[in-house]
């Protein structure tokens, strides 16, 4: 049985004039397929998406709490909204996010229905201890999903992170906003990819995971080349067409 649980990380320079919005086209996206759903850590729909999957607006940072991007977080028909990520390095204090969460954020469930994810800090020891910190003040106004990046080299680490943190907040499905390998070496980037990716499809808990990134240029120093899922050219990698026709993913 199909398990559709991959987010399509879309990087929103592959939109316009200046990008490759004809990719979309060639992603197995959607129903009978295992990506599911698609962001651009923005607001805005990518257009070539064309409805063919549910999107997932994000509050990224501060900069998304008004003017056009607020409004069209206001009038989304989308059901799962994000919020922040990795505020920590952003220099947003943890009583600040959960103020804007309380005024801001919960209003889009009480008065809209919609389903919040939790910010989505870096598994770094800095980034645990802001979400933890944050998962505690909130917790009469809980996030519906509790979000979660991890970048690393071993598979095994990524799912003991994805464990330990679940076991600290149990109630929330997790969604894995960000996950890839930092190696350099193509065969481990695929063995951690095969790894964690089989385990999630496989894990009642984890709703739905994302892999670092489709986009054409790689985002900063710390990103590997061995686990890009799209050429300079808009072409697709082979790790990308492993997310996306491959269940179980063989390493």
């Amino acid at each position: 049985m199909l398990i559709a649980k991959r987010l399509l990380l879309w990087d929103w320079t592959n939109s316009g004039a200046n990008g490759v919005p004809w990719a979309m086209d060639k992603v197995a996206l959607g129903s009978g397929h295992l990506i599911s759903s698609v962001s651009n850590w923005n607001t805005w729909v990518p257009p070539e998406l064309k409805g063919r999957a549910p999107y997932r607006p994000m509050v990224r940072t501060k900069g998304q709490l008004s003017g056009q991007d607020w409004a069209n977080v206001e009038n989304t028909n989308e059901q799962i909204i994000h919020f922040f990520n990795e505020p920590e390095r952003q220099g947003i204090t943890v009583n600040e996010a959960v103020d804007i969460w309380n005024k801001q954020m919960v209003p889009l469930r009480t008065k809209k229905g919609k389903k919040l994810v939790s910010p989505s800090c870096a598994n770094d020891q800095n980034g645990q201890n802001w979400i933890e910190d944050f998962m505690k003040k909130v917790q009469g106004s809980a996030p519906d999903y509790l979000g979660l990046h991890y970048y690393g080299t071993k598979g095994e680490d990524a799912i003991g992170f994805i464990e330990k943190m679940h076991n600290k907040f149990p109630k929330p499905p997790v969604i894995v906003s960000e996950i890839a390998s930092i190696s350099r070496d193509k065969n481990e980037v695929l063995q951690f990819t095969a790894k964690t990716v089989n385990w999630m499809d496989q894990t009642g808990y984890i709703y739905e995971y994302g892999f670092f990134g489709c986009m054409r240029k790689l985002a900063d120093n710390f990103v590997s080349p061995a686990a890009q899922l799209m050429n300079a050219d808009g072409t697709f990698t082979d790790l990308m067409n492993k997310l996306m026709y491959d269940q179980p993913m063989k390493a």
